[in-house]
């Protein structure tokens, strides 16, 4: 089954690590959003398996969609594809969005879980970088999720930010824990060149923090979680039992999906493409760059996403998928890593134990076919 991505890529600001397509202009709202639907009625085709398990609406900021809109494009989809099975419909939201009025709306759609971004539970961290709310309004606004009945709220929130461990990273862990949300994603800082940060760390002001630090930050985040009854699935996220995210969950084993709007990227199990325009070149004709994979590469990007999991990979189907050269390449090369403790090899699979999934590139690098 596949998955159905919608990108809102429209902010009130940017926040200062954001580096995913995005604008600040709104004018262009409401005229990408049709452009939004005629895209997917008219790139139908691209994905061969036509019955969607989920839909997921990120950007950007979707909750600056009023929510009636979003259930309009979700009407849509069912009226385009097979949508009888679908299991888990995501929409992205900013803590200060959340008001009372928004939650009753979104209550009316067929939206079943809400992704907030928080990143900290400290206001000065949250200045830091440009984010819209403080703490205060992230916690109000899980709580209107909960006490309007949504029973599956993920938070993000991001570490390794100089100047922000230690007690401030402790304190926003023990809140993010008390809050009861169903999961967590917790990312380490990336310095991207055309960010704020990513200029600041070019003229010297900001620092990424050293290897040491980015590897104690992420046991003590893995530690609080864990110890507070989350499975730590993936290197970034963490969920209660039964409340893995699907949607994200189906780009990690290699699922099929459709994404729609200005920045979008798709996938169909052989071509990867996206569209980089601004709203105003998309609305005008959507436009795609695109590559297709060989089998090279998809054996390359099974290994990467399926180490990336808790699960690893299942060297039975890289045997049957990908034949039995490849096979036992990657078997000669994960000896060494077996040995070192930094792969397990157990009922036919290799993974690579989640409290060294942050440092694990080299592993994961030296099983790729070149």
């Amino acid at each position: 089954m596949a998955g159905l991505y919608f990108h809102i890529p429209f902010c009130k600001s940017i926040c200062a690590y954001c580096d995913f397509f995005r604008t600040g202009d709104l004018r262009r709202m409401d005229d990408t959003l049709r452009a939004m639907e005629a895209e997917m009625e008219r790139e139908r085709g691209f994905i061969s398996d036509q019955a969607v398990r989920t839909i997921y609406f990120g950007g950007g900021t979707p909750s600056l969609v009023p929510p009636a809109t979003l259930q309009h494009l979700i009407d849509r989809a069912r009226e385009t594809f097979d949508c009888s099975g679908v299991e888990e419909i995501t929409v992205e939201a900013n803590p200060d969005d959340v008001t009372d009025g928004y939650v009753g709306a979104l209550r009316r759609t067929d939206i079943n879980r809400v992704s907030l971004g928080i990143q900290s539970f400290d206001d000065a961290e949250l200045r830091f970088m440009n984010r819209r709310h403080t703490a205060a309004e992230a916690e109000a606004a899980v709580g209107r999720l909960q006490d309007a009945g949504y029973g599956n709220i993920t938070i993000d929130i991001i570490f390794g930010v100089d100047g922000f461990g230690g007690e401030v990273l402790e304190r926003t862990l023990e809140r993010a824990v008390s809050l009861g949300v169903q999961h967590v994603s917790a990312y380490h800082l990336t310095f991207e060149p055309a960010t704020a940060f990513g200029r600041l760390l070019a003229r010297g002001v900001m620092r990424e923090v050293d290897e040491a630090v980015s590897e104690a930050e992420y046991a003590a985040v893995e530690r609080a979680l864990t110890q507070a009854g989350f499975e730590h699935y993936e290197v970034s996220n963490y969920a209660r039992e039964g409340f893995r995210a699907r949607h994200n969950s189906s780009y990690w084993h290699g699922a099929q999906y459709l994404g729609i709007g200005p920045g979008a990227h798709s996938f169909n199990g052989e071509v990867r493409r996206w569209s980089s325009q601004r709203p105003e070149e998309y609305i005008a004709a959507p436009r795609y760059e695109s590559e297709r994979l060989t089998p090279r590469d998809r054996c390359n990007e099974y290994i990467m996403t399926g180490l990336r999991c808790a699960e690893g990979i299942d060297t039975e189907v890289l045997r049957e998928r990908f034949g039995g050269e490849r096979f036992e390449r990657v078997m000669r090369e994960a000896e060494k890593w077996i040995a070192s403790g930094e792969l397990r090899y157990a009922n036919k699979r290799l993974s690579i134990p989640t409290e060294r999934m942050l440092v694990s590139d080299a592993v994961i690098e030296s099983l790729f076919e070149t």
